[in-house]
């Protein structure tokens, strides 16, 4: 049953509480004359309404035309104000007036396109991106396997190619990245890229990478290319581990042979400037002397024509002075019998305390001519004292 049928209950009032009277000032509100009265306020805030129509044709009139004009101001308002657009100053915007690349690259600052007509592009052309590509089993040119990961380094150059040359930048670079390390990989051997040989790796990608990127027109600069990590498959690995410690171990072998070799080397070769000069030396010596001795032989025969007896007798005695200073042993032939006397003339010093290179003062030369007199021949025997071949001597070794 209806709120406002009769008995519903029994003051017969409406839900206003009305009661059972009804007048203009106690009813419920008229949504006609509700929606009449926006209406006229709505055509008097924009010019509209109609003296001449009845107040159904006024309402209907007026909300047509006046709303409809509010609402296109207002939408108006909306889409120019969505037009604003900040540009930091690490961007750079790309704008496409339907569908046409403006000229003009939008700098960093406050800007107006409007909105539906131009779509713009935000860019960062400072940021420095960086992605890791992990290769799982590369062939290498000496038909080996390796497992390779490598980090890229880039930024973008050319905003406008980077929005429009080609659809997606990002996977073009991941397909050039993993075609060129495959390509590097593949023309080095596998020593090279374990060991010695990951910067030039490195270098490779980098620049067979940025020619794939130019010749796409991707906009986008390969700044650095870094080799992470390179090793052998995991089922290979520890004979490889093995193979490395053995290299390294040559390579310490060799450097160490190369330290022995510096220092070997400097002393060998002073040492041979040493000899060199000993004998330089030794040479220049022998041959003055040798001149020296021919020198005093030119003199010694000079002085020989003039005095041929006094010379012989000279050099006869110089000659058993070297002889007997030499000699530490002498044997005396004595005449009248066989024996031979002996004379130790090395142990006499030795008893003596003296050595025979000692003996130059005269009380020495007095001392051993005192202990040499006992066995030397009498004076008494003078027949032979000029004849010099009565008493022979020898030196001994």
């Amino acid at each position: 049953m209806a709120w406002n049928e009769p008995g519903n209950n029994s003051n017969d009032n409406d839900p206003w509480g009305g009661g059972g009277r009804k007048g203009p000032e106690q009813g419920p509100p008229d949504i006609d004359e509700a929606i009449r009265s926006l209406t006229k306020k709505l055509n008097g805030l924009f010019g509209g309404g109609g003296s001449g129509r009845g107040a159904s044709g006024s309402a209907g009139g007026g909300f047509s035309g006046g709303l409809l004009a509010g609402l296109i101001v207002v939408a108006a308002g909306l889409w120019a104000f969505g037009g604003f657009y900040i540009v930091d100053q690490a961007e750079r915007g790309v704008v496409l007036r339907f569908g046409k690349v403006l000229d003009a690259v939008v700098q960093p600052g406050l800007h107006w396109n409007p909105p539906l007509v131009d779509e713009v592009s935000l860019v960062n052309i400072s940021q420095l991106n960086a992605k890791t590509y992990d290769s799982n089993a590369m062939l290498t040119t000496d038909e080996n396997i390796i497992d390779i990961e490598v980090t890229v380094q880039y930024r973008i150059d050319d905003p406008v190619k980077y929005i429009l040359a080609v659809q997606d930048p990002q996977r073009s670079l991941d397909n050039a990245a993993e075609s060129a390390i495959r390509h590097v990989v593949g023309g080095n051997f596998m020593d090279q890229i374990l060991t010695t040989g990951r910067d030039r790796v490195a270098d490779d990608v980098q620049d067979r990478l940025q020619d794939y990127m130019d010749n796409y027109s991707t906009g986008i600069v390969v700044s650095q290319v870094n080799v992470v990590d390179a090793q052998p498959p995991q089922a290979v690995r520890p004979a490889f581990d093995d193979v490395i410690r053995a290299r390294e171990d040559e390579q310490r072998a060799q450097n160490q042979a190369q330290q022995y070799s510096n220092q070997i080397i400097p002393e060998a070769r002073g040492e041979s400037q040493r000899r060199i000069e000993q004998a330089s030396a030794y040479r220049e010596e022998v041959i003055a002397e040798a001149t020296g001795d021919a020198s005093r032989f030119d003199q010694l025969l000079v002085e020989y024509s003039k005095a041929p007896e006094v010379t012989r007798q000279r050099l006869y005695i110089e000659a058993l002075e070297d002889v007997m200073t030499a000699s530490t042993k002498i044997m005396i032939d004595v005449e009248g019998g066989n024996n031979m006397l002996y004379l130790p003339l090395d142990k006499i010093m030795e008893q003596s305390g003296r050595s025979i290179g000692n003996t130059s003062s005269t009380q020495d030369l007095r001392t051993l001519a005192e202990q040499l007199s006992p066995y030397l021949p009498s004076a008494n025997n003078t027949a032979d004292r000029n004849r010099v071949p009565a008493t022979t001597t020898r030196g001994v070794r």
